[in-house]
């Protein structure tokens, strides 16, 4: 079995923005427990907070997880609390030209937004997101906006003529994220692999967005062995079976060490 386990957040271990639930929890607990595990995400550390680790309970098993923010351009690490390892900013004058950039492509693609739910344009230090109906727009509105990732799509291909010089990325159910040249999720398995001693080969990558484009895909790319998944219940299931796998592991190896 896999040394490490490492998930996307929105979408695959909570909905869009959204707290773990209680079963996603007790699963995640049952899995740290066990083995190592990562979670990299579009999300700026106060929603890997809100989200994640308000919902985990506290105690030594954490120092089996790792967090890496905003697409792995920053890295969390527990020790006797969490300590920032890095963290890829952007200058000012990279945050002014993408974000103009974000503005010039929604004003160019030919669909029109109702509603917004607070801002749309974040600026997370390391990376700039945008989100199509605002920052706190409810997760009904989110599903129905772009299911087939087809508007995005759009907006990428404008970014990518805009500002080439940046990775643009579509992940969420809403959002583009954009970040340095070179530094995505595949960037943060590499960190992951340089920081825990554990070989690429040896980790599981578990995301909803792992197509070509998709913000998930840099980490298949890297050659983790990668898991699609819908939405975060098919999560729960795929994480059901590694723990009754590694337990399963764990088990025979005990019994094979008593019978010595």
């Amino acid at each position: 079995m896999k040394q490490l386990i490492v998930f996307d957040l929105d979408g695959t271990l909570a909905e869009s923005k959204s707290s773990l639930d209680a079963e996603m929890a007790t699963l995640l607990n049952a899995l740290l427990s066990i083995v190592k595990v990562a979670v990299i995400s579009g999300g700026n550390w106060p929603q890997f907070e809100k989200q994640l680790l308000a919902n985990l309970s506290h105690g030594e098993h954490l120092t089996n997880l790792s967090l890496l923010p905003t697409s792995g351009t920053k890295f969390y690490r527990y020790e006797s609390g969490w300590t920032r390892l890095y963290s890829e900013d952007f200058t000012d004058e990279q945050k002014e030209k993408i974000s103009s950039s974000l503005k010039q492509a929604i004003g160019l693609s030919d669909f029109r937004i109702a509603e917004t739910w607070g801002e749309q344009i974040e600026d997370r230090g390391s990376q700039i997101t945008f989100s199509a109906l605002g920052q706190q727009a409810p997760i009904e509105e989110k599903k129905k906006w772009d299911p087939d990732f087809t508007k995005r799509k759009k907006i990428k291909a404008l970014l990518d003529n805009l500002i080439p010089e940046f990775y643009v990325r579509l992940g969420g159910t809403t959002s583009v994220d954009v970040t340095k040249p070179g530094i995505d999720k595949a960037y943060g398995i590499r960190k992951l692999r340089d920081t825990l001693g554990i070989a690429i080969q040896e980790m599981i990558f578990i995301g909803d967005a792992l197509f070509p484009g998709g913000n998930d895909y840099p980490a298949k790319e890297a050659g983790a062995v990668s898991i699609q998944v819908r939405d975060p219940n098919e999560t729960k299931r795929v994480i059901e079976a590694i723990v009754a796998c590694l337990n399963c592991v764990r088990h025979t190896k005990l019994r094979q060490e008593e019978s010595r």
